[in-house]
């Protein structure tokens, strides 16, 4: 680990070096005059044209909605929501400032959550006795962890200067890209070994390769099959309508908010601290929990089986007790990168063997209940253009029905879940290039403009 952040740590002593001398050099010269000068013209012509706050129907504006379309549809196949993608292209393609972008992006990230949501609900698993794809043990471990950490990186955007937020994420999202396409080829190895043995076998093994791996609730007749369970979505919900509460009641770091509180003020930070015991409280209750920890220790053996991984109960355990440490760090990342938590909560769970379908359908889930919060919250504040990001949150919507069809027809012809992690890979590949090249250009802006590059207060 160690040596993984050396490379890390030169590169920022490096950048806070050539800042530090470029703020103490000498005049500069009369080539580095023009092209500073024509860098500022071109920089002056982008904030312009290309940061408005108000979004009108052009050519632009149907181009995003085309890139919209594809990027929810290759998002849904993965269950994240593919903020980073929406993101870029509304202020790339569309031209909007960053603030509203993030407020559309909300709107798009829950349409493609309530299509994933509304497919998979009811969907079982034949591969882990008729359970529900959706782990909801693995949600309800994770969800208030996940919440937390993305208010805390929340707070570290605001403190953190650009250059340092554009730099960890350039490393982070590469690294995790790079673990995630392992990941799919490591699968997809898997898949090919197992088809290759039931292509020895007789007929019926080879119809048993082909079957669908995911089955309606309806069409489940085996006397193993599970209940739903309501008592977990309902704790669930409950986590949500809190954390919803709170952040509703503190407003945001410019006073708006459904009571009157001082920005940053007292009751700001009570408030926001009031996170912290709530987290720890329901984890803590979900991680001692029999039920829990049955049904979770079940689903990790049928992950095992499905995709080869062999942990001993030692490792098992430690999954556990780690697995909400990790989240909060995925959600402290996600807040910080503006990104969420889906994009880093999906590899994590391949990582410690959950099968690629599960973790689709349970990361969706998740996605659902933060980017409804947001968006929820957009709207009771004010949200202006409401309109064309719920025209937008619909197109998301359709492109993400359509791609889990899709996918759904490739898994069940091919038996190839490793698609899944793919397609998880392409949205992060894509994401990487695109806010790392967006956040570099920020950088450059406040650099040729000489503004204040350092840490700043929270508020």
């Amino acid at each position: 680990m160690a040596i993984n952040l050396v490379p890390l740590l030169l590169s920022l002593i490096t950048i806070s070096i050539i800042f530090n001398s470029s703020a103490i050099a000498a005049p500069e010269t009369t080539a580095d005059s023009v092209f500073s000068n024509t860098t500022s013209q071109w920089l002056s012509y982008t904030k312009k044209h290309f940061n408005q706050s108000a979004i009108e129907f052009s050519i632009p504006t149907i181009i995003a909605a085309v890139l919209s379309f594809l990027a929810a549809s290759i998002s849904s196949a993965g269950g994240i929501g593919g903020g980073g993608l929406f993101i870029s292209i509304m202020t790339i393609v569309a031209g909007l400032e960053m603030k509203t972008a993030s407020s559309f992006s909300a709107f798009m990230v829950t349409g493609v959550s309530v299509a994933n949501v509304g497919c998979n609900l009811f969907v079982r698993n034949p591969k882990s006795g008729g359970k529900t794809l959706i782990d909801f043990d693995l949600a309800l471990t994770l969800q208030p962890c996940l919440l937390l950490g993305v208010s805390l990186g929340v707070i570290c955007n605001r403190v953190f200067p650009n250059w340092l937020v554009t730099s960890l994420f350039a490393v982070f999202l590469a690294w995790s890209t790079m673990k995630t396409c392992k990941k799919g080829l490591s699968y997809w190895n898997s898949e090919s070994e197992r088809a290759k043995v039931r292509r020895d076998g007789d007929e019926d093994r080879i119809e048993g390769a082909r079957s669908p791996l995911l089955i309606n609730e309806g069409e489940e007749t085996g006397k193993g099959k599970s209940r739903f369970p309501w008592k977990k979505l309902g704790v669930l919900v409950i986590i949500w309508f809190l954390f919803f509460s709170i952040n509703l009641l503190r407003g945001n770091k410019y006073g708006q908010g459904i009571i009157s509180i001082k920005p940053c003020g007292a009751l700001y930070w009570i408030l926001s601290s009031m996170q912290v015991p709530l987290s720890i409280f329901f984890t803590l209750w979900i991680c001692f929990s029999d039920s829990v920890q049955s049904s979770h220790t079940s689903r990790n053996q049928d992950s095992e089986k499905d995709t080869g991984d062999v942990r001993t109960n030692n490792g098992e355990s430690l999954n556990k007790f780690m697995l909400p440490v990790m989240t909060l760090l995925a959600g402290v990342l996600g807040g910080l990168f503006g990104i969420g938590g889906g994009m880093l909560i999906s590899p994590l769970l391949l990582q410690i063997g959950i099968a690629p379908e599960v973790t689709a359908a349970t990361c969706s889930f998740m996605v659902l209940f933060s980017s409804s919060m947001s968006a929820i919250q957009y709207l009771l504040l004010g949200m202006e253009h409401a309109g064309t990001a719920a025209i937008f949150a619909m197109v998301c919507f359709i492109a993400s029905l359509v791609g889990l069809v899709v996918v759904k027809k490739v898994i069940a012809k091919y038996g190839r879940a490793s698609i899944i992690v793919f397609s998880v890979g392409i949205v992060m590949a894509l994401s990487t290039i695109l806010i790392t090249t967006h956040g570099a250009l920020n950088v450059w802006d406040d650099f040729v403009f000489g503004r204040y590059m350092g840490f700043k207060l929270p508020c």
